[in-house]
């Protein structure tokens, strides 16, 4: 990691093939901040070897915020779920969050500046058949974000948790359409999110709301019960 803590503001955002992830890149860059956006030939979140790499050779002290994005899913039921299939959504969704957000919070805490955003998921909330390792891995997301913001508060670094909704993107592309239906049903507004849109919120989020950390935003019409 460069010394080099003065200059226009860095972003990583992990995952950086997804959909969400580009536009996410285009917009800040747009707005005028350094950012990175590698794929997984570049950072395999889930290898501590590969984001101690990254870091050290990408990342600056300029960095302001981070974005974890990157995301697996790999739907079965969960008598027919293999311990592989678990143990790879939370290698990603969870474990490389934690691997990424702690080498982000070393330059955060010493800038006394910085911003972690995790990207999760209504599954996280409601606990849909077919995706305990997905929704398992989510939920953990949003513990990480609550405790990530306790840690680290009192130095200025803000951490929250964006549940976008369901996009038409890469990732929703190979779920049937009875499935996509239902969820549709599922919305009060009968209608789902963008990525543009939530892209956009992101950024305010950022930008905006320096007040706000430890919370997690839903970014759909579906309405659950209160806990």
């Amino acid at each position: 990691m460069t010394d080099n803590n003065k200059g226009t503001p860095q972003v990583l955002i992990t995952g950086g093939l997804g959909d969400l992830a580009a536009v996410m890149a285009a917009k800040l860059q747009h707005r005028g901040y350094d950012v990175l956006c590698p794929d997984k030939s570049e950072l395999d979140v889930r290898d501590g070897d590969s984001v101690d790499s990254f870091f050290e050779s990408k990342v600056t002290r300029r960095l302001t915020l981070l974005i974890n994005n990157a995301g697996k899913k790999d739907d079965a039921l969960s008598l027919k779920m293999t311990p592989e299939s678990w143990d790879q959504v939370i290698s990603v969704n969870l474990r490389g969050a934690f691997l990424c957000s702690k080498l982000a919070l070393k330059v955060f805490l010493k800038n006394r500046l910085g911003h972690i955003i995790n990207i999760g998921s209504y599954s996280a909330l409601s606990g849909p058949k077919g995706q305990s390792n997905y929704s398992s891995s989510k939920a953990g997301l949003i513990g990480l974000t609550k405790s990530l913001a306790v840690e680290s508060g009192k130095r200025n670094v803000r951490v929250n948790c964006v549940l976008p909704g369901w996009m038409e993107t890469k990732f929703t592309a190979n779920v049937n359409e009875n499935a996509k239906n239902r969820s549709l049903e599922e919305h009060a507004l009968k209608m789902f999110n963008n990525k543009e849109s939530a892209a956009e919120f992101i950024i305010f989020l950022h930008e905006k709301m320096m007040s706000v950390s430890g919370q997690v935003f839903q970014l759909d019409s579906r309405i659950g019960q209160w806990n």
